[in-house]
């Protein structure tokens, strides 16, 4: 198995200088969970409107209104004995709304970092370093 990255309603980031092509989300999000050692599984990165985002960020979050970047992982990762996670499983979804992204890359990345596992909120920045590495490469 490979990592696939299934990009959905990308018409919705339409006509934005910055959205990636198809190809660079691939790549954008293959870096990202490379990091953890992850080389295998799947990813849907889908691009949504403000009022759907919202709607997750109340329902899951417990916040009102649209954010930039939401991430939900589907297969938490497990301990494989030597710190390591999985090489291959459903790693979860990740949702853009473009209207409130000032840097869809940077989202892209983002989100695929706490797929595997990262969380800026407790990691003494980490994971935001990390994301600032792959955002230059």
């Amino acid at each position: 198995m490979s990592l696939e990255v299934e990009v959905l309603d990308a018409d919705l980031a339409a006509g934005r200088p910055d959205l990636p092509e198809e190809a660079e989300i691939v790549k954008l999000v293959s870096l990202a969970v490379a990091t953890a050692g992850v080389r295998d599984g799947h990813v849907a990165i889908a691009f949504v409107e403000a009022d759907r985002i919202a709607e997750l960020n109340a329902e899951h979050r417990g916040k009102e209104g649209p954010t930039d970047v939401l991430s939900f992982p589907i297969d938490e990762a497990e301990d494989d004995g030597v710190g390591g996670v999985p090489d291959s499983r459903e790693l979860g979804d990740v949702i853009i709304c473009p209207p409130h992204t000032e840097n869809i890359r940077e989202a892209i990345v983002h989100g695929a970092l706490h797929l595997v596992g990262m969380d800026h909120e407790v990691d003494d920045g980490e994971m935001l370093s990390v994301q600032a590495e792959i955002l230059t490469w």
